[in-house]
């Protein structure tokens, strides 16, 4: 174990391990003891839990079910950047709003927390509560959307029949990579070899390399994207991280992607082998499907919610926090608790740390370096149907970096009679992941375009892949409404966009810039996506496994006999355990992976 992760405070049980602690701890924390529960209105048990996102709802429910008294505080919207976001002024004739999402919501068959957070939530009629909710669909279903006459294609892997045994070894992965690789993509044989080269240094790194070497090398440097064609650098740069986990391919960490592509790669290969799909989307929009039945369970575990409350700073005295100041509609007032959660945003929550504060904790000063970008969503409501394949598409050609899914494809509700005014039948929703590079209508990147022009030229450049060779899967004039993360503000004026609701991004060294869950101060603890977590990514995987590092960090302060949060890692497949050991021992003999082959 590296002294990193060991200032993670990360558990390091095997999955398997994990798996059957998260059954045990689940139940002891189900079933507090009669006298920790009634000891939760008493002086000692006050949480107040600041910020609704995955992190502060998660931290809620564990502390709730261990007896603890909490309440959270809210500025907009339960649910934070994953909730649903409805038209304003779309409903008629009884029907609910047109649901408006920030983007696709997708989830992976290797989330561990999330899922063991939504067994735990109640649904009448379901077994596992919201998991069942959960539409699993094939990774091989996704399809990558081209322009420009590019035929359109799978992701890696699919198409051919191989044994899944195979890859577990240098050389199988090695042919399965190239063969995948060289049928879904028109990539030339030498560029496919030398992207499967890399894929294998970094599969074989060992922990200590990953984060001495890989943390500060970035993923465009580590697949040597600068000297390769447009084609590979679409694939192996932007395909692998922009369009599959929200990060920026010139500045994103290779330790953060490449453990993204190695979860991914054993996700394929356990579907391949007759496991889960790797892919899961919400049989609804995820207000209805997660985050509402989520708020009920916690109200009827005596949580209490604060919508509206804006905080704005933190009081530090004697060593430890002794309120919030808030604002509501009604003026300034102080939140008072014994323990205080922080699961707000990166910007927010370091314009908290007073200089008190940041002389109290030293590593929270540290956050001024994290660097945040957008991530934000656009709805097409439209009035036919929409052809677009198995419902999500990539588009790795589009400038603006666009995925979508249409959302009637996985809902398969009476879209028309349930929802607006009863002339839309499905929704297309679309992340738009690059608001830097201009677009192929008005020249101009997203974040100078108001909010008509990125309308139209978000429709441009998802017409330009699935229209060019004259398909007619997306014809003018079918919207009926559509909707702009309301996030986004335009200035006329300025020429330019806001973003009030901004993604973090892990970047080149970042993790040595990220707090863990525990602040050194006895009673502060943050529950969000910056928190150095094993997932590592800005994820709502990140933000719940965040959370329940600060619940456990809580606990162990707070002396309480209540069962601890279960915590889980990736699965690291043991046939590589042999090569990670000789390679931690090139790596601190300053030498190369064994697979790592300079070329030009």
């Amino acid at each position: 174990m590296t002294e990193l992760h060991r200032n993670a405070g990360l558990s390091r049980r095997t999955l398997l391990r994990g798996a059957a602690a998260a059954g045990i701890a689940g139940m002891a924390g189900a079933a507090v003891n009669s006298a920790t529960a009634s000891a939760a209105t008493g002086t000692g048990r006050r949480v107040a839990v600041l910020g609704s996102g995955i992190g502060g709802l998660t931290a809620a429910q564990e502390l709730a079910e261990r007896g603890f008294s909490v309440t959270v505080y809210e500025r907009k919207a339960l649910g934070g950047k994953s909730r649903t976001i409805p038209v304003p002024g779309s409903a008629s004739g009884g029907r609910l709003p047109l649901p408006g999402e920030h983007g696709a919501r997708g989830f992976t068959s290797f989330y561990q927390h999330i899922h063991d957070s939504m067994r735990r939530i109640p649904v009448p009629g379901k077994q596992n509560g919201v998991y069942d909710n959960l539409i699993p669909f094939s990774f091989g279903d996704v399809r990558y959307a081209r322009a420009n006459g590019r035929a359109d294609g799978n992701p890696l892997l699919f198409g051919f029949y191989f044994d899944p045994r195979e890859a577990l070894t240098p050389e199988g992965l090695r042919s399965i990579l190239i063969e995948g690789i060289l049928k879904q993509h028109e990539v030339s044989l030498p560029d496919a070899e030398y992207l499967v080269e890399r894929f294998l240094v970094f599969f074989t790194s060992s922990e200590q390399r990953r984060f001495g070497q890989w943390e500060n090398t970035s993923w465009w440097d580590f697949v040597g994207a600068r000297s390769r064609s447009a084609e590979y650098q679409n694939l192996a740069a932007t395909g692998l991280t922009r369009a599959l986990v929200a990060a920026k391919e010139r500045v994103a960490s290779t330790r953060t992607i490449g453990n993204m592509a190695e979860q991914f790669l054993l996700a394929v290969l356990r579907e391949v082998g007759g496991g889960p799909k790797v892919y899961e989307v919400l049989n609804g929009p995820t207000n209805e499907a997660w985050l509402d039945p989520w708020v009920a369970h916690l109200r009827g575990l005596g949580v209490r919610f604060r919508v509206g409350d804006t905080v704005e700073g933190l009081t530090l005295e004697g060593g430890r926090i002794t309120g919030a100041r808030a604002r509501d509609a009604n003026g300034t007032h102080t939140i008072e608790a014994d323990w205080f959660v922080c699961a707000v945003p990166t910007d927010r929550a370091r314009g908290l740390w007073s200089p008190q504060i940041r002389s109290a904790a030293p590593g929270l000063a540290n956050m001024d370096r994290l660097t945040m970008d957008w991530m934000n969503g656009i709805q097409f409501f439209v009035d036919e149907d929409t052809p677009l394949g198995n419902g999500f598409n990539i588009y790795l050609d589009a400038p603006w970096r666009l995925t979508s899914y249409t959302q009637d494809s996985f809902w398969h509700t009476d879209y028309r009679h349930k929802y607006g005014d009863g002339a839309s039948v499905n929704g297309l929703t679309i992340d738009i992941a690059d608001w830097d590079t201009p677009g192929i209508l008005f020249g101009k990147p997203a974040k100078r375009c108001s909010r008509e022009q990125i309308y139209h030229e978000v429709w441009a450049q998802l017409q330009a892949a699935l229209d060019d060779r004259g398909a007619g899967q997306l014809p003018d004039g079918i919207v009926r409404a559509w909707q702009l993360d309301p996030a986004i503000s335009w200035s006329a004026a300025a020429g330019q966009n806001t973003n009030d609701e901004q993604l973090l991004v892990n970047g080149i060294g970042s993790w040595r810039n990220r707090p863990s869950a525990d602040t050194g101060i006895p009673n502060l603890f943050l529950a969000a996506d910056y928190v150095r977590t094993d997932f590592d990514l800005a994820t709502m995987e990140g933000a719940n496994e965040a959370a329940r590092h600060a619940v456990n960090a809580l606990l162990e302060e707070a002396g309480s006999a209540a069962g601890r949060v279960p915590v889980f890692t990736r699965y690291q497949p043991p046939e590589f355990d042999g090569l990670k050991k000789i390679d931690a021992q090139r790596h601190r003999a300053g030498q190369p992976n064994l697979f790592d082959h300079p070329r030009p």
